[in-house]
């Protein structure tokens, strides 16, 4: 059954020198969801994350975790930081010790299990993110990438309820970012809730089932995806872009095709496919890769496109059979 897992409440926060970085923050994430806090660069989304797991204390208003409020008493934030492990942009600020064994292992020692709990909860993190076989490695001979899960990692050993990962994509080559999202799907699926901040649209889209939009300091709109990208005066206003599919889909609908904004490339594809018919939409993508094939290519990026003409030439070998 679906509980609320974090709440908070008519929440502010402002710095020592009077700036106001959170305003009348009220967002409700439940246990088991994928959520997404989205803005530009300086929204505040770093600053309210922080507040998650006790590291910043509230102006005014209050934060619930699970259903009780964070009294911020050291023992009480001891059981906080268990329950919702962080996950910083910039691994290399959470990643201080000579080997990666040994950064993984530091959060379980200071619980006082026992070693041979310690060595489980290290080898059981490491391997759940595709990282046993560098336990004696140095971290800052990793790539970032690696960085990154091996921070998830040192989460995962404190084995939390929760994991709240800012800008959790930020700097990684499209493989990186692929490994980790899988890793977060995974983890979702085994009931942990997931909570991300990101400006980057195209995965967010994908991941999320619950969105929040930062803007200013404020919560300007929250909702589903298609919810959220579907408003262009919300999106504007947060300086964000829609995904390349809803953009394509929005052109054809303004140019007078009868079509429904999807987000994805999968579902464009099948809207497009359902308003054109299956002819006119191939003779279309033969003229777009013949003639625009490097606009397209640019719009939407090399593994959205080739994912695109993938999808499209499985379809038509079905329809040939």
């Amino acid at each position: 059954m679906r509980r609320p897992i974090i709440q908070t409440e008519n929440m502010n926060y402002t710095y020592p020198d009077g700036t106001a970085a959170l305003r009348n923050i009220n967002i409700e994430i439940m246990n088991g969801e994928r959520a997404a806090i989205i803005g530009p660069n300086g929204a505040g989304k770093s600053t309210l994350f922080s507040h998650f797991n006790g590291i910043m204390q509230p102006s005014s208003g209050r934060i619930k975790i699970d259903g009780k409020s964070i009294t911020y008493k050291k023992e009480e934030l001891i059981k906080i930081r268990q329950k919702v492990g962080m996950v910083f942009q910039n691994p290399d600020d959470q990643l201080f010790s000579p080997t990666v064994e040994e950064d993984v292992a530091f959060g379980p020692m200071n619980l006082g299990l026992s070693d041979e709990e310690v060595e489980k909860r290290v080898e059981d993190s490491l391997s759940m993110v595709g990282m046993d076989g560098y336990e004696k490695k140095a971290p800052h001979h990793l790539s970032g990438g690696q960085k990154k899960r091996v921070a998830i990692a040192g989460i995962l050993a404190m084995q939390p309820e929760i994991m709240v990962l800012d800008e959790p994509t930020t700097g990684l080559d499209p493989k990186g970012v692929e490994q980790i999202m899988d890793i977060l799907y995974e983890l979702n699926q085994n009931d942990m809730t997931i909570v991300i901040s990101s400006h980057d649209v195209e995965m967010v889209t994908e991941f999320a089932n619950k969105i929040f939009v930062l803007n200013e300091g404020q919560i300007i709109k929250k909702g589903t995806p298609q919810e959220i990208f579907n408003d262009p005066e919300t999106l504007k206003k947060a300086h964000l872009k829609q995904p390349k599919a809803a953009e394509l889909l929005n052109l054809l609908k303004n140019n007078g095709t009868n079509v429904n904004i999807k987000l994805t490339v999968e579902e464009a594809y099948h809207e497009i496919l359902h308003a054109i018919g299956a002819d006119a939409y191939h003779n279309l993508l033969h003229l777009v890769h013949e003639k625009h094939h490097h606009k397209l290519l640019h719009a939407l990026g090399p593994e959205k496109y080739h994912q695109m003409l993938h999808i499209l030439k499985e379809e038509q070998n079905n329809e040939n059979h």
